[in-house]
């Protein structure tokens, strides 16, 4: 038994929650500074006056609360995307922890906050850097065993056989109809993917962010003029969302 599955349930949550907080106020600034080229690690300054913002500025949700989402100086509107992907990750421990407390809930929380990240460039840029996969993929085939009770071997597989599949399904689209069909981040994401939840539960996670996507676009069709074909979709939104929901779905649906 480890530190992490001695702790009570309720300060599991609380305790994943917290730490879920200050990873969202990480990888908000990660998703809203690398894409237009900003360091990551700069000193956080207002967007409308260019003051560098002090610490009782930088509580995670607690600061905006406070300042009611306006600059301290200016009165500025502050981008309510800091607070928001703050309150998501912080959701993303408190539901893993409640749900898997103990080891297997930090891992389950590791990975939603490893795959936020990548959720948001895809929607909004559709982009899922390299860097990004790789880090998911590396932190997987070291820490996550555990999470689903995959041997390391089973994550290799996965790892090989996702990414192959999504490549092989993008190169006959491809072929097929003159145009890409997919971004050439997603199989990495799967592959990555693989390396957490093994290659049994790959399938339960594509379907799911089948439907997801078809669902979406069907609906985002309704609301503009482009057909169903010609719309982008942010694929990667959608595996990053089946991913983390297939870990405790997978268990439930392969019980005898």
């Amino acid at each position: 038994m480890t530190i992490l599955d001695a702790l009570p349930i309720g300060a599991g949550v609380g305790l994943a929650g917290l730490v879920g907080l200050v990873a969202g106020s990480f990888i908000a600034t990660l998703v809203l500074r690398w894409p237009v080229g900003r360091s990551v690690l700069g000193r956080s300054e207002c967007d409308g006056c260019g003051r560098t913002l002090r610490i009782r500025d930088l509580i995670p949700l607690l600061s905006a609360l406070l300042a009611r989402g306006s600059c301290r100086s200016c009165g500025g509107q502050i981008d309510p995307f800091h607070w928001r992907v703050e309150a998501a990750a912080a959701l993303v421990g408190v539901i893993a922890l409640a749900t898997l407390p103990g080891t297997t809930g930090w891992l389950w929380a590791l990975f939603g906050w490893l795959l936020l990240p990548l959720a948001l460039l895809d929607a909004r840029h559709f982009w899922l850097p390299d860097r990004l996969n790789a880090a998911l993929a590396v932190v997987g085939i070291l820490v996550a065993g555990p999470l689903l009770g995959a041997p390391l071997i089973d994550r290799w597989i996965g790892a090989l056989a996702g990414g192959a599949i999504l490549a092989a399904i993008a190169w006959i689209y491809r072929r097929m109809r003159g145009v890409e069909g997919m971004g050439g981040g997603d199989p990495k994401l799967v592959a990555a993917v693989g390396t957490w939840i093994g290659w049994q539960a790959l399938p339960l996670m594509l379907l799911l962010a089948s439907v997801g996507g078809i669902v979406w676009a069907v609906a985002a069709q309704r609301k503009g003029d482009q057909t169903l074909g010609e719309r982008r979709v942010p694929f990667g939104l959608f595996l990053c969302t089946a991913a983390w929901a297939a870990v405790p779905l997978w268990p439930l649906i392969s019980a005898r």
